[in-house]
């Protein structure tokens, strides 16, 4: 499979579909997963055209985990989790259904159960408001 400049995340990195952002730098973003899994369900994606893990030169690859990491600080603060689960999926066996690189940051609580992946969109206020408190978080990092 090559990569499609048709997929989702191709089209929010050139503002042809909505996201509610969370952060950017010259070579990364970040924004909520429309369908999360639990509350604060944070996607970091290359701006790299990368399909998966294997497609994208490892300075670029660096710099989108130095991403997930500042992002993830922030998820975990915004949340109060009491843990952080990183989740990367390459390949459609592996259950990707978007294919750009992109890793999932998702809070943990005890006792919160994941939702199933990809079946329900959340209202664009809830996300909105987590992305809100996530940037608050990476505000007071900075």
């Amino acid at each position: 499979m090559s990569y499609s400049t048709d997929n989702i995340f191709a089209k929010i990195l050139r503002a042809e579909a909505p996201a509610a952002k969370v952060y950017e730098d010259a070579k990364t973003l970040a924004f909520m997963d429309a369908m999360p899994q639990v509350p604060g369900h944070t996607l970091v994606i290359p701006k790299y055209p990368s399909e998966d893990l294997f497609g994208i030169p490892p300075d670029d690859l660096a710099a989108t985990i130095k991403s997930v990491q500042l992002v993830g600080r922030a998820v975990r603060a915004a949340f109060e989790s009491t843990g952080i689960m990183i989740a990367q999926l390459s390949g459609r066996e592996a259950g990707q259904t978007v294919f750009h690189l992109h890793f999932h940051i998702l809070p943990r609580h005890h006792g919160l159960e994941l939702k199933f992946h990809a079946r329900e969109f959340e209202d664009i206020a809830v996300l909105e408001s987590h992305a809100q408190k996530i940037r608050d978080q990476l505000a007071r990092q900075s």
